[in-house]
């Protein structure tokens, strides 16, 4: 085991068995980490046409954002993230990549953008 890393999936007794046999057999020193899964590849699907939807319909304080600009002010709202001033002026939102997100956190972000979206009179049922 030295030198390895394991990924084990805890969704049944086998894996739960090969989970406490792989830290048995751990040297010293290893770390084991439990963490809930990230964001599935359907959330991620559902986001992007939901954000074109709000970057073709909302103008925000003058301004229309793209897709990815949508993602960073909603996910830097929904991590309560903050702003720091950037090396040559403007400023940088420290935070967290939607990729590392686990699935309930994907899975507010993407309320908070239907919410969002409603509030601005966005319809995310009509045609494009």
């Amino acid at each position: 085991m030295t030198g390895t890393n394991r990924y084990i999936v805890l969704n049944n007794v086998l894996s739960r068995m090969c989970a406490v046999s792989a830290i048995e057999e751990a040297p010293d020193g290893h770390v084991m980490t439990i963490k809930s899964p990230n964001r599935s590849l359907e959330q991620n699907a559902l986001m992007w046409p939901l954000l074109q939807r709000l970057s073709s319909k909302v103008d925000w304080h003058g301004n229309k954002l793209t897709d990815e600009e949508w993602k960073d002010v909603l996910t830097a709202s929904l991590k309560q993230q903050k702003a720091v001033p950037g090396l040559d002026g403007g400023f940088v939102v420290l935070g967290q990549s939607t990729s590392k997100m686990s699935k309930n956190e994907f899975s507010e972000l993407i309320e908070l953008i239907y919410a969002f979206g409603a509030q601005q009179g966005v319809d995310f049922g009509e045609p494009k």
